[in-house]
């Protein structure tokens, strides 16, 4: 944790300290100011911490906020927002939070992570890791989708880390989160409206507008959750291929849908079915992470975007998935990522830049073709 930060805050977080402090602990989440939970290795365990009372936990919310340039209080009962460390705050107070204060830290990992690093987590496959390596060399057009704590900054920040080093990339985010390390990278961070200091807000969509007049490669947005997701389409198909977003959904047919959603969501005057049409033909692929109940976050899923059919569904096929073979006395899934047989529609551009991905890469095991059949 940052010295700024330890120095102005530390004392009032004091119940809390040792749990800051532990590189175990991913996140703390407050209850009120007696019942507070941590998530370790993917899994919720309650802590005997405690808070003196409402008020002090309340006191500490308003140094936290404080130190970041906000407020929190009754006109202004939540707060969202980076910590001088890099770790992501939410707080949200009474009457809205009825079990009193509720806070959640996301707690900032100093930690680079590669591609090799997923595989030996068993989040990847070297074989799933080497084909998205090549897509991002090739600059497929890609989605990072999952739910909420299963991994995807952490994808996002090692795909984006794999992109040629001659591109310029840029980065929008509400607030950052990202690590990716690159050549050269342009970093962009919203702001929040403050009427009382005459502060506008800045949203993603301003800064896609600007982005597009800066000259990028390509474009990463943090995370897509509102009408931004259509300029971030419009600049996937328009010259900015390999741009790159993650987007909150449970599946690969599900992120398209949701893509689909938050496009409508804004003041767009395109039809909704050119926005579906736009979605099917724009995005190439999705990494779908997955948080499972052993606490284990995993790479689900590896698939191909192929349109939509005549029905206007979309039509998704994997290339890869985790595949549950068994379980160990301790709970922990047993299961590997394979090859599902099916070969994407761009292989050809493998071939014609002599990248090291034979066809064969994509058989599935004689046992996983039995069970994709017997899903099917």
């Amino acid at each position: 944790m940052s010295s700024v930060f330890q120095d102005a805050i530390a004392n009032l977080l004091s119940p809390i300290g040792d749990l800051l402090k532990d590189p175990s602990v991913s996140e703390i989440m407050i209850n009120g100011p007696f019942e507070i939970f941590i998530e370790r290795k993917g899994l919720v365990y309650r802590v005997p911490n405690k808070f003196l009372d409402d008020e002090s936990l309340m006191a500490s919310m308003r140094a936290v906020a404080q130190s970041v340039g906000r407020i929190i209080d009754s006109d202004n009962p939540r707060l969202d927002a980076r910590l001088p460390d890099g770790s992501r705050i939410a707080v949200v107070l009474p009457p809205m939070a009825k079990g009193g204060v509720t806070v959640a830290i996301r707690k900032f990992s100093e930690e680079k992570l590669g591609l090799k690093d997923l595989i030996n987590f068993g989040s990847l496959s070297p074989d799933g890791a080497r084909f998205l390596d090549c897509c991002m060399y090739l600059g497929k057009n890609t989605l990072v989708s999952g739910g909420t704590g299963s991994g995807k900054t952490t994808m996002l920040n090692v795909l984006g880390g794999r992109m040629p080093k001659t591109q310029r990339l840029l980065i929008i985010e509400d607030a950052a989160e990202l690590q990716i390390k690159a050549e050269h990278v342009v970093r962009f961070e919203t702001r929040k409206a403050n009427s009382d200091r005459g502060i506008k807000e800045v949203t993603i969509r301003d800064l896609m507008e600007s982005a597009l007049r800066l000259r990028p490669d390509r474009i990463i947005v943090g995370e897509v959750r509102g009408p931004e997701a259509l300029d971030l389409l419009n600049a996937m198909s328009t010259g900015h291929d390999g741009s790159m977003g993650t987007v909150h959904a449970n599946s690969p047919d599900g992120a398209c849908t949701r893509i689909e959603t938050l496009c409508l969501m804004g003041e767009t005057k395109v039809p909704p079915a050119t926005i579906k049409k736009m979605v099917g033909d724009t995005i190439q692929l999705i990494v779908q992470c997955s948080r499972y109940h052993d606490g284990g976050r995993r790479t689900s899923h590896i698939s191909e975007v192929l349109g939509i059919d005549v029905n206007g569904r979309y039509i998704v096929r994997d290339i890869f998935r985790w595949v549950q073979t068994g379980k160990e006395a301790d709970g922990k899934l047993i299961g590997e990522m394979v090859p599902t047989g099916y070969i994407p529609s761009f292989f050809e551009d493998f071939i014609a830049n002599k990248l090291p991905f034979p066809k064969t890469n994509f058989k599935p095991p004689e046992w996983a073709t039995a069970h994709f059949k017997k899903a099917a």
